[in-house]
């Protein structure tokens, strides 16, 4: 399986895509004036304590003041607040932590009242990014990642990721952290640190304390609200998490932004420089590698599957709605509990595509087609779990209620990546909209399918608007000739001046309409 990094940079913003064998299962958008990325550290003003809800509001210069919770103050929380005014006040003369006296880890089931006040200088993370009327959710439980390491001051714990499954290639990480990683830090070992030599773990340890430093430097002179420390832009990001041995190609249309990720590459994987290409062509990047088509057919209320199953999705403030109808399927119709069983699976993989590409957090609740069979229900359940593996975003999936709800929790991070896929409709002017124009023949190739199988007819015949006559029938390799060929009958297409632009029905020999 290939995996291939689409980066298409604009004046305002970078989007960035990710192909699995050339289908879309992820994208990501960086405004340019983003300022509240996950995993950017702040000196804020606290505003409000709330001891109500057991939490504070804190200054950090967005909009609306960003909330924290008395749980995300993280056991350490002492420590850091003593760091934060011995450096503000010039009695911490050092950044690392060799000689600092470290307080206790503070009590679980405290309150916010007796650790914060207000107009308090605090020091805290970003956990999620401003969504919808929300202000930023922030954490002092502080950490930094890297490539191969994440660093967690005022922590002397080492973690290594269960994903790395050989016990003995987690003791040997663990010996090597322990005898590398300065006083006064915790580590915790990413998953792609699994079999690296002790001078990559290193290196990359190095260059997270020197961001420590950095981040000490600015708080010596900070006034809230101010950015102590700001993530890597997301396109390095990416290519930090994700890079692996399945990643493939990277290509980038902007000149500055393909040197920033190749020297990024030669840093954390230098095997694998040469994959990253610049993109020099004419015709825009996401069109050359059929990537907005594929955003059509994926971000509007519906979407259809290659059996003509298809899902509905609806969102609300507090959840996310996705209902699974069997639409024209045809195949499978004499034995109901086995079709539903089949669209039902086609319907998880889709799902599981979905929530990664448009990046839905929150509760999820799918209604999937109704099922007796309690063998058939576990075999929906094993497969939702088995395609959400691939999901990195943290989730819990839930049985099938007795309703046939399967219910998702996943993580929310940052805004859902929502697109309209709506066009401005040429034979009204822009006065109405009709689905997007790129999706036209596939839509009818997916209808003469379903026709084909479930009429004996030789010929069909699709009444479509003048334009569109002219379009399907011109040339020696013509739609029409390609659609004769799929369904193996004769294709009559015929143009309707009373026909609207994108308008098109299907009729049999004999001119009855045939309803898809």
């Amino acid at each position: 399986m290939s995996v291939d990094l689409i980066i298409n940079s604009k004046p305002d913003e970078v989007v960035i895509a990710v192909l699995k064998d050339k289908n879309l299962v992820e994208l990501h958008s960086e405004k340019e004036d983003n300022s509240f990325t996950v995993g950017d550290i702040y000196l804020g003003k606290v505003k409000k304590v709330m001891p109500g809800l057991n939490a504070a509001f804190v200054d950090v210069g967005y909009q609306k003041d960003a909330f924290l919770h008395y749980l995300d103050l993280g056991p350490q929380f002492a420590s850091l607040k003593k760091f934060t005014d011995k450096t503000i006040k010039g009695k911490q003369t050092v950044p690392n932590l060799l000689y600092f006296n470290q307080e206790p880890d503070i009590d679980k089931n405290g309150k916010i009242q007796d650790l914060i006040q207000g107009n308090q200088h605090i020091v805290v993370q970003v956990s999620k990014e401003p969504i919808s009327t929300k202000g930023p959710r922030l954490t002092s439980e502080l950490s930094i990642a890297g490539r191969y390491l994440v660093l967690t001051p005022f922590s002397d714990r080492i973690s290594v990721s269960q994903k790395i499954a050989n016990k003995e290639e987690k003791d040997r990480l663990k010996r090597l952290i322990t005898s590398i990683k300065p006083k006064g830090f915790g580590v915790i070992v990413r998953t792609v640190a699994e079999n690296k030599k002790v001078a990559d773990l290193h290196n990359d340890l190095n260059n997270l304390v020197a961001r420590w430093d950095l981040m000490y430097k600015e708080l010596r002179t900070a006034k809230p609200p101010f950015r102590l420390l700001g993530e890597i832009n997301r396109t390095s990001a990416m290519l930090r998490d994700m890079l692996n041995a399945s990643f493939s190609n990277v290509h980038i249309n902007d000149e500055a932004l393909y040197e920033d990720a190749k020297e990024l590459l030669k840093s954390i994987a230098p095997e694998k420089a040469d994959i990253v290409k610049f993109y020099k062509e004419q015709q825009p990047i996401f069109d050359y590698f059929g990537i907005e088509k594929q955003i059509k057919a994926s971000f509007g209320r519906n979407v259809s599957m290659k059996s003509g199953a298809y899902l509905v999705i609806d969102h609300t403030e507090a959840l996310h709605v996705i209902d699974v109808n069997s639409g024209q399927r045809t195949k499978g119709d004499s034995d109901q509990e086995k079709n539903a069983l089949e669209v039902n699976l086609e319907a998880a993989a889709e799902i599981a595509r979905q929530l990664r590409l448009r990046d839905m957090g929150g509760i999820i609740v799918v209604d999937f087609i109704d099922q007796r069979d309690s063998a058939n229900r576990k075999i929906l359940f094993d497969k939702m779990r088995e395609v959400m593996k691939e999901d990195r975003a943290k989730h819990s999936i839930l049985p099938p209620s007795k309703f046939g709800l399967i219910q998702i929790t996943r993580q929310r991070v940052r805004p859902e990546m929502a697109i309209i896929t709506a066009e401005k409709c040429p034979s009204c002017n822009g006065t109405g909209e009709v689905m997007a124009t790129i999706l036209l023949e596939d839509e009818i190739e997916r209808k003469l399918k379903i026709i084909a199988d479930s009429l004996d007819d030789k010929l069909i015949q699709i009444h479509v608007h003048p334009y569109l006559e002219a379009y399907f029938n011109k040339g020696w390799r013509s739609m029409r000739k390609q659609w004769q060929k799929l369904i193996k009958r004769k294709l009559l297409i015929k143009p309707m001046t009373s026909m609207t632009f994108l308008e098109h029905r299907f009729f049999d020999k004999d001119g009855v309409e045939i309803e898809v």
